[in-house]
């Protein structure tokens, strides 16, 4: 099942630079091998935005809750989550 999910982050300001580092160090080893494994199908930059747009590709709802909770800055994001199914009039094959 896909999902497009939106992150945005809200560091606190008086968070350690070195905390806000590792997070952050943390986050993209975690993302990349999610990328890697197939699940998180795609990540972009909001322009002008500490956010990102994704697609998740997991097993359910369930699965996609899981996978975010286990984020290293998880408890710093404000995340919308939309549910998506395939378009009839698309014309890829990999769409689910």
């Amino acid at each position: 099942m896909l999902f497009h999910v939106r992150m945005t982050v809200k560091l606190p300001t008086d968070m350690p630079a070195e905390q806000a580092a590792s997070l952050k160090a943390e986050e993209k080893a975690l993302a990349q091998q999610l990328q890697q494994e197939g699940t998180w199908r795609h990540l972009w930059r909001i322009a002008g935005l500490y956010a990102n747009v994704s697609i998740f590709d997991v097993p359910d709802a369930q699965a996609l809750h899981d996978t975010l909770m286990q984020l290293p800055l998880y408890p710093y994001m404000d995340i919308e989550v939309m549910a998506m199914c395939r378009h009839p009039s698309s014309i890829h094959d990999d769409d689910r």
